[in-house]
């Protein structure tokens, strides 16, 4: 999968560091990963969330951390829309952001 922008997830590590080896993790399964449907995230991340166009939440660092992201299945890109502590996660509307 493409994965726009990892940027998201540097900036949020350096203000989490502990959230950098989770994160990283993501990123390179990911990256490696051939989703074509929400039946594949869920092969690889039982934990995952589907809600409203097309996002899906994953869990990071044992649930500490949320990752919302929206999915292309048809081209086979993520974009990252939020990464944040479950406070910050609870003030978003996850299916617009």
């Amino acid at each position: 999968m493409r994965i726009i922008s990892r940027r998201t997830l540097r900036e949020f590590w350096a203000k989490y560091p502990d959230a950098e080896q989770s994160l990283r993790a993501w990123y390179a399964n990911t990256q490696q990963a051939n989703w074509q449907t929400p039946a594949d995230i869920k092969h690889d991340y039982r934990n995952a969330s589907f809600i409203a166009n097309n996002r899906v939440v994953f869990n990071i660092k044992g649930n500490q951390y949320r990752l919302i992201v929206a999915v292309k299945y048809e081209y086979s890109i993520i974009y990252i829309r939020f990464v944040g502590t479950h406070q910050a996660y609870d003030k978003v509307d996850a299916s617009a952001i």
